[in-house]
């Protein structure tokens, strides 16, 4: 016999005067059974992206304050956290990314529990996690924090992404709980290059670049592969798509890179994963601003098995319609799979076979509507 699916739970964003969003988000992830995990005098890890300031598509705090909430009633001690960036902007360290965090509304007041930055005040606190069966990756790189917790919640902000086709649970646990030393060991795969023949010389990518390793030459980019180390800022960055991937399946690898960092983050202890499927943007929230939804929200999931979940989300976006006047409407030649097609680099389905293989869940789903 096959495997039975896993059970991903959902609800839609429609209230009424009895339930408010935040009630119902604690009535979803209570059925889907996130009480069945031993909560008392445990920390917990509720892993989310706080933000880049500029950015308006990354999850309200209120969102985690109800998760937050729901451990804290069942007995956890809960804490917000992420780790640093390997690129220019507001959480690059500790500091800086506590402000951000704060700024953008996640302070303890609001929350209900503290931020903790994983990886410590410059990216080098770390632990070293052995991952079996590793195919790109034989010894993870974790924020010391995500690891010391005894239980680990995601909390994601699901939307389309530059590197990785889609953000969903499995970019939220991987890329996001890897160090400094963690997310360039991921990113490495392939170095960009630019496209001389497009560039304009604005410097926005020297500008964003945390190596040096970009000059402006006579008018046009250059990157210097020696200092590079492959965190793919600069793609996202260019106003004219003028610096490009370096290795033909770079983003393939950097998928797979991602999902066996998963494995090291999840292993061994429990785990439960929430995604909100909402301003579904088409870059990643790291940026300081964002684009326009490209489709309308769909609602909120949860499920212990990350895959399956994040299985659940990218379908239930591509069955949306595109939003008139978004990048993804403007895109010529559609072929009904939204995030290649604003992405048509990337390969969202090879972090879902890829997880398959390492074992980390299924993508057979079942749909359980709340």
């Amino acid at each position: 016999m096959g495997q039975e699916p896993s059970k991903v739970f959902f609800t839609n964003f429609r209230t009424n005067h009895s339930e408010n969003l935040l009630q119902k988000l604690q009535r979803l992830i209570t059925v889907a059974g996130i009480k069945n995990i031993d909560f008392t005098d445990r920390y917990v890890a509720i892993k989310i992206h706080f933000g880049e300031p500029g950015n308006l598509a990354y999850l309200r705090p209120n969102y985690a304050k109800a998760v937050a909430d729901l451990i804290k009633s069942c007995g956890g001690k809960p804490f917000l956290t992420d780790c640093n960036t390997l690129y220019v902007g507001a959480r690059k360290n500790a500091l800086d990314h506590m402000d951000a965090a704060y700024t953008n509304g996640f302070s303890p007041f609001a929350t209900g529990c503290h931020v903790i930055i994983a990886d410590g005040l410059k990216g080098t606190d770390e632990l070293y996690v052995p991952i079996e069966g590793g195919e790109f990756v034989k010894e993870a790189k974790i924020g010391r924090a995500v690891m010391d917790a005894d239980i680990f919640i995601s909390l994601s902000h699901f939307k389309a992404h530059e590197g990785t086709g889609f953000g969903g649970a499995i970019k939220n646990i991987g890329m996001g709980c890897g160090s400094r030393a963690g997310k360039m060991e991921m990113h490495c795969s392939g170095k960009p290059y630019v496209f001389q023949e497009t560039c304009i010389g604005c410097s926005l990518c020297q500008k964003n670049c945390a190596q040096d390793a970009i000059t402006i030459n006579n008018g046009k980019a250059t990157i210097n592969h020696d200092k590079c180390v492959g965190c793919g800022r600069c793609i996202g960055i260019c106003l004219k798509d003028s610096i490009r991937q370096g290795q033909e399946h770079s983003n393939e690898i950097l998928c797979k890179k991602m999902v066996e960092y998963t494995v090291a983050v999840l292993k061994d202890r429990p785990h439960f994963h929430i995604s909100l499927v909402m301003d579904v943007s088409p870059f990643c929230d790291c940026y300081a601003q964002n684009d326009a939804p490209v489709v309308p929200d769909v609602g909120m999931f949860a499920s212990f098995d990350p895959v399956a979940l994040d299985m659940a989300c990218a379908d239930a976006v591509n069955r949306q319609p595109i939003l008139a006047g978004t990048c993804l409407d403007e895109v010529e030649h559609k072929h009904g799979d939204h995030f290649c097609d604003i992405h048509p680099s990337t390969n969202w389905k090879s972090q879902i076979t890829h997880a398959e293989k390492m074992g980390l869940g299924s993508s057979n789903y079942q749909i359980i509507t709340v």
